[in-house]
């Protein structure tokens, strides 16, 4: 993925104050000569504007004091360290940095290692099942709940192997903060969501227990125990899609105030250097949205094939307890499953198609409904740039090229899901009629004897 980098964002904006002669404006502070062109309320808002210019998003108190974003969502942060999925830390004002050779890193190999004990004693459990039982449903139990195991194994190669650059990705907030800043003159704020992420926190984990809770008092051989090894695992299933909603959110702020700020920017003064100014700032926020698919793209990958895997089975589960021994509470605890499965597998995809939406279409708006008529002919080319670059470059969340996450990527996984589970009633199907078979066979058989 391109990168737009320091000096191509200052190169930019020099190329906008060289156009609107706002060099000449620096100067104004010591010359007067605009004070007869200018009023007092514009002349000031002109030397605010030239002083924001000198900002570089790379200086570190200047990140730190703009960078909102992480002062909302670091509690984000470091509960995916302290679940040791994420080692990453805050190593400098506006920069977020991960290394191996850290005490964050000791410390999430060691968690793991106490976790993966655990795993590895209810694996074995429930491994024990296909040796001690021939039913067909009991196997089905018995894989459902290995799947569940498998996120566990996952950690190092979606989590550590990609935390540089999910570091990256996390520090690129930084940098447009203080970019939003200086194009528009107010700090970019993030409304209610340092309280949701407490909320969601809370509500991962909640869920978590009752979901365990659930399946171990319906579903025979899940003890009470095993529930141990399944915490961690469905909390950070949980919490990563938290994780995503949390940043669609983040970049759908922030694009309500890049609109809004254009919109009011555009009506106060529409010329060429303010619609370039805020063209080189929408591309830079349409590539903090594909640089959080690929940062994330190895997590949500696995994420929805497992998912995936999981409602398939546990939906087929739920059907063969109905055709063997009707309603009951397997039934009820498979469904919860299927149901809990969907459920974050459709916020994933949604949140995602949101933002996506979002971050295009408002901008969008605005340009489009700007009067041509009355703006000159360099504003209105600027205004044809900005569009093209809207359609050249979709803001889509896209995990390296594999896939999109949105609307199209859920239908085409229920599409696929459906296909399976057609299958694989129709493969118990055959086993009924099979059983019916056998039975009726040794029934005449035995009553044929004398």
């Amino acid at each position: 993925m391109y990168k737009i980098t320091e000096n191509e964002f200052n190169e930019a904006m020099n190329y906008c104050l060289i156009n609107s002669d706002m060099k000449q404006i620096i100067q104004s502070t010591k010359n007067d000569t605009f004070d007869k062109v200018l009023s007092p309320e514009r002349l000031r808002q002109k030397r605010e504007k030239a002083i924001r210019d000198e900002l570089k998003s790379r200086d570190g108190e200047t990140g730190e004091i703009h960078d909102q974003f992480y002062r909302d969502h670091q509690l984000l942060l470091k509960l995916f360290l302290y679940l040791g999925v994420m080692p990453i830390v805050r190593s400098g004002p506006g920069t977020i940095s991960f290394k191996w050779k850290s005490p964050q890193m000791a410390y999430a190999l060691i968690l793991y290692c106490f976790t993966t004990s655990l795993v590895v004693t209810v694996g074995y459990e429930r491994l024990r099942i296909f040796q001690t039982t021939k039913k067909f449903d009991d196997y089905i139990y018995a894989v459902i709940f290995i799947i569940f195991l498998a996120p566990h194994f996952w950690i190092p190669f979606v989590g550590w192997g990609v935390a540089n650059e999910v570091a990256t990705y996390k520090t690129m907030w930084a940098h447009f903060q203080v970019r939003f800043y200086r194009v528009t003159g107010v700090s970019l704020m993030f409304p209610k969501l340092r309280i949701m992420i407490i909320i969601l926190f809370v509500g991962c984990v909640s869920l978590a227990v009752v979901i365990l809770y659930s399946l171990s008092c319906l579903l025979d051989g899940f003890l009470l125990w095993h529930t141990i090894a399944y915490f961690h695992i469905i909390t950070m299933i949980n919490m990563n899609a938290a994780l995503l909603y949390i940043n669609a959110r983040a970049v759908k702020e922030a694009s309500h105030s890049l609109s809004a700020c254009f919109k009011k920017d555009t009506s106060f003064d529409c010329n060429s250097t303010v619609v370039s100014e805020y063209r080189i700032l929408w591309l830079n926020l349409s590539e903090i949205l594909q640089a959080l698919g690929n940062a994330y793209a190895r997590t949500y990958t696995t994420f929805c094939l497992f998912l995936s895997i999981n409602i398939t089975i546990a939906a087929f589960g739920a059907l063969s307890e109905i055709f063997d021994s009707g309603f009951s509470a397997k039934v009820v605890g498979m469904l919860i499953l299927t149901i809990y499965c969907t459920t974050l597998l459709f916020i994933v995809c949604d949140c995602a198609e949101a933002a996506s939406n979002v971050v295009a279409e408002e901008i969008q708006h605005t340009l489009l409904t700007l009067d041509l008529s009355k703006i000159e002919i360099q504003t209105r080319r600027e205004i044809d740039h900005f569009i093209s670059a809207i359609e050249i470059n979709p803001p889509v969340i896209c995990m390296k090229g594999y896939s999109k996450i949105n609307r199209q990527l859920l239908t085409s996984l229920f599409s696929k899901i459906a296909v399976y589970l057609i299958v694989l009633v129709q493969f118990k199907l055959s086993i009924v009629e099979q059983n019916k078979y056998l039975a009726n066979v040794l029934a005449n058989h035995t009553s044929n004897k004398p």
